[in-house]
């Protein structure tokens, strides 16, 4: 099911608005879309040094309200839409300007804000401009000391998204609770890294980031592609193969990845790298370069490359590479239709010309040929020195990427919604437990808050809600909703969430009695078993 969703994906383009609006939802039918622009917040605080904090408000937004289910575009695609109207990457932009930037860009949404700074407290202030309707909202504001200036971004965020979407039903405290772990000088590094305009204060300062939290993803993805801009392709593979594959971050990671690798020659570790992101999202430029990492290693690569131009049949660059792996084969009929389908997408293509009589002379001589040579003696002697090779694709879609797990979501939710409301309940919970998995905390959210609304009464719903907000701080909460998993269906997750809350409270005996009550229905589940090391550590033994 999922490869037929994958090929339908993309063979079917589609535009940013046209994403947005292609499945029609409660939610995008009252919002009239879901793309939305963040740009770089105003500094009010007369601080030139805080100047950093306004370009950090699109980086915690974006990542927020993608979690939220919206479309954001990126810094990369901000900095275009500013180049493409001839304006500066630092303009701050009047309300006129911003809605060109959002139409020259398809957004259906811009935020926009400001900040002050006093008393090492900061104060901020965002509103949403609906582009269609030209409509600005009352401001939403935030506060805080500025230690704490994710809780502020995160809780804006979460404003915003419920702006938006009145619907959406994540708690604040669980956006609150999604930096946990990012040290604020790390994160500073970062975005002072990726607005450098030197690739060494870029390295410099992304290394320092992640110094300080090795485990910074994000920062290490900056780093890693910073590196390989540099053509230091060893430490770039080694920087960006830190990041693990549930991250996700880990797709873009490892495409890039897989261009390091292959500028070190080192082919089979390229082909591992795009085959890993691939298998995830299958876009044609990752179908394309896994294709050419294998044809290194002299392999045949020409049903890769086949996907790769039955995706995106009107790139000259794939039709180009399936022609050079088909004249491997000796199938030069076909090498000879793709390569003519190259110099019709690009008639100046010299390389293209080259192969397309270096196929001709083959043809000629074929008969008398082995399969996958062009014969031999003075019939060939101008394409002798001649050897193709294929094309690899340098730059990876990350507006690509976002698009297509965008709408993968959007069909999911489509098909998801045919289902009878028990199984529509499980399979949420399931997708809950993996983002839970992953420390996905509002991803998670969203997919148990999913589960009980098609079912109320899904206990493993309501345990996994329970985990979010045990996990988030929010004990009365969390313990509300695993009493009423255990109502439902006593299980070891509900039971194990309370263990903790009663632990954390340093009431022993009332955690030891749940922990009991958890290996009574699994005596061998291991977490429970740790609970119970635990507590008997600490002088408590179980009833």
């Amino acid at each position: 099911m999922l490869q037929r969703i994958w090929l339908l994906l993309l063979l079917t383009p589609c535009s940013r608005v046209g994403l947005a609006q292609s499945v029609p939802s409660a939610e995008t039918s009252e919002t009239g879309g879901r793309v939305v622009l963040v740009l770089p917040f105003d500094n009010r605080s007369g601080q030139t040094a805080l100047a950093w904090v306004g370009n950090s408000f699109p980086d915690t937004l974006n990542q927020r309200l993608t979690t939220a289910g919206f479309l954001t575009i990126s810094r990369d695609d901000r900095q275009y839409a500013l180049d493409h109207l001839g304006l500066p990457v630092d303009f701050r932009p009047s309300r006129a300007t911003t809605i060109r930037i959002a139409q020259t860009l398809d957004a259906d949404f811009v935020i926009v804000g400001s900040y002050t700074v006093a008393n090492e407290r900061i104060s901020v202030q965002a509103q949403v401009l609906e582009v269609n309707k030209l409509r600005l909202s009352a401001p939403l504001t935030d506060s805080s000391e500025l230690t704490r200036l994710f809780d502020v971004e995160n809780a804006i965020a979460w404003k915003v998204a419920r702006q938006i979407d009145p619907h959406f039903n994540v708690a604040e405290q669980t956006f609150v609770a999604s930096s946990e772990g990012i040290q604020l000088s790390a994160f500073e590094n970062y975005i002072r890294g990726t607005d450098a305009t030197t690739p060494q204060e870029r390295i410099k300062r992304l290394q320092m980031a992640v110094q300080s939290t090795p485990n910074y993803t994000a920062a290490l993805l900056a780093l890693g592609k910073a590196q390989y801009a540099e053509r230091e392709y060893d430490q770039a593979a080694a920087t960006l193969a830190k990041i693990p594959p549930t991250d996700r971050r880990a797709l873009e990671a490892g495409f890039y990845l897989g261009l390091a690798r292959f500028n070190s020659a080192k082919y089979a570790e390229s082909e591992s790298a795009f085959s890993f992101v691939a298998s995830r999202l299958p876009l044609p430029e990752v179908v394309n370069n896994q294709g050419v990492a294998l044809s290194r290693q002299g392999h045949d690569a020409a049903a890769l490359f086949q996907r790769a131009s039955a995706a995106d049949p009107n790139d000259p660059d794939y039709h180009y590479n399936l022609a050079v792996a088909l004249l491997r084969r000796g199938d030069f009929a076909g090498a000879q239709r793709e390569v003519e389908l190259t110099l019709k997408l690009r008639p100046a293509d010299t390389g293209a010309a080259a192969l397309k009589t270096h196929i001709s002379a083959g043809r000629s001589t074929a008969g008398s040929a082995m399969p996958g040579t062009l014969g031999s003696g003075s019939d060939q002697a101008g394409t002798q020195n001649f050897d193709p090779v294929e094309r690899i694709r340098r730059t990876y879609s990350e507006a690509s990427f976002r698009q297509a797990a965008f709408q993968l979501d959007q069909m999911r939710a489509m098909r998801m919604a045919t289902l009878p409301p028990a199984e529509q309940a499980a399979q949420y919970t399931q997708l809950g437990q993996d983002y839970l998995a992953q420390g996905l905390i509002p991803e998670a959210e969203q997919e148990f808050q999913a589960a009980i609304a098609a079912d109320s009464a899904n206990a493993g719903a309501h345990a996994g809600l329970a985990q979010v907000r045990e996990r988030s701080g929010n004990a009365e909460d969390a313990r509300r909703e695993a009493t009423t998993s255990i109502n439902l269906h006593p299980n070891v997750v509900a039971y194990l969430v309370l263990a903790r809350i009663e632990l954390q409270a340093k009431r022993m005996p009332e955690s030891a009695a749940e922990v009991s009550k958890a290996l009574q229905l699994e005596p061998g589940n291991t977490a429970a078993q740790g609970m119970r090391q635990a507590l008997q550590a600490r002088g408590q033994s179980l009833p």
